[in-house]
């Protein structure tokens, strides 16, 4: 069978090709094409486009790059049309995946939404368009079925697919002493700074948290670089800071060994608190789009660990005084064992709701199933 895969980020790309291993389990002839990262392309198929020529974030961020994105348009349904899939497998990512879906669905293909949008955060009324032009859409949050149910859609709840990537790469986390050795750290106690995937998030979030590193001298310092951006690009915001290192590749054992972490909103929260890391969650938006995800935005959090589980568990920082704020919340978990506790507490609430790590291999049968009708 053929697959056309979309994954337009960082986080999509891991979902993707976990599921795509899956798949090829349990159809040995599988044929992939695909827009994603290099984590997909370890599985095999043809890439039409990077996800870094796709990631744009933010109302001006997108007015500047409008021709770029229309040309993965073009590029995504001349190759959609030539492929002529079995299934098309949309993975989050909505501002593109349902303009997608609407030509794929129109073009007769079945398609499969992976990783619902966040559609009960903001633009609810995608609902209707998804249930118009999605075969199947696959929930990995509990309460989403309900949240669908309202639109009479019902979905698949499959579980947390991080559960079954970050099980999947439980063997590569070092002991502590090999992981200080294998980066040539020092004896300091380390921090974990998380800026994101997204050129532009590093850009606005980096700075700030680098400004705290001065008001913490007995700590070193872990920038997490983010696969498939240049060492240069990290550089020129290191200038004037000493004992900070950036390390490529390994984020899990970056954080695991961290006494804290700063993280960008996002995936990587959620992944912090699987890995039971105290964490500060930050974010910063240009002022258009700033002001605009507060007119229309509807959910009271923005992180995925206190959107889980209802209620404030993690701080969520949010646009100005960041370096202070970050600095304020730091010693609060470094210097409050109740505190890193209760935190570390509620994560264990987060994994008993998440799924058993099957959420991928659950995906797979069910479209394989699927496409044999």
């Amino acid at each position: 069978m053929k697959y056309f895969l979309i994954a337009g980020e960082a986080s999509g790309d891991l979902h993707a090709s976990t599921l795509m291993a899956q798949i090829k389990n349990i159809d040995k002839a599988a044929e992939f094409m695909f827009l994603g990262g290099d984590l997909m392309l370890s599985q095999g198929g043809k890439i039409l486009q990077h996800y870094r020529e796709m990631a744009y974030m933010g109302v001006t961020e997108v007015l500047a790059n409008i021709s770029k994105i229309k040309k993965n348009f073009e590029i995504c349904k001349t190759n959609m049309l030539k492929f002529s899939p079995d299934a098309v497998i949309f993975v989050d990512y909505p501002g593109f995946n349902l303009k997608m879906a609407k030509f794929a669905k129109e073009h007769g293909f079945k398609t499969f939404y992976y990783i619902s949008p966040k559609i009960w955060a903001w633009k609810k009324r995608r609902a209707y368009t998804i249930k118009k032009y999605v075969d199947k859409m696959f929930a990995i949050f509990p309460f989403e079925k309900e949240f669908y149910k309202q639109f009479d859609y019902d979905v698949e709840y499959v579980g947390n697919p991080l559960i079954d990537a970050m099980r999947a790469k439980e063997k590569d986390i070092l002991p502590y002493e090999d992981f200080v050795e294998k980066y040539s750290l020092d004896s300091r106690p380390k921090i974990a700074l998380v800026p994101g995937s997204r050129k532009n998030e590093i850009q606005k979030l980096l700075p700030e948290m680098l400004k705290i590193v001065p008001r913490f001298g007995g700590y070193q310092f872990l920038v997490c670089g983010a696969p498939g951006i240049e060492n240069d690009f990290y550089s020129s915001f290191f200038e004037g800071f000493s004992g900070v290192n950036i390390i490529y590749g390994d984020t899990y054992n970056v954080v695991k060994h961290s006494v804290a972490a700063v993280v960008t909103s996002g995936t990587a929260t959620l992944e912090t608190a699987i890995l039971g890391t105290p964490q500060v969650v930050v974010y910063k938006l240009n002022t258009i789009s700033y002001l605009a995800a507060k007119a229309f935005v509807k959910i009271k959090y923005f992180s995925l660990v206190n959107i889980i589980l209802g209620r404030e568990a993690v701080k969520e920082l949010l646009q100005t005084k960041l370096s202070d704020d970050i600095s304020l919340e730091l010693e609060k978990i470094i210097s409050d064992d109740d505190y890193r506790r209760k935190m570390t507490d509620s994560y264990k609430e987060i994994l008993a709701v998440s799924g058993d790590g099957t959420a991928s291999k659950k995906t797979a049968q069910i479209i394989y199933q699927d496409i044999q009708k």
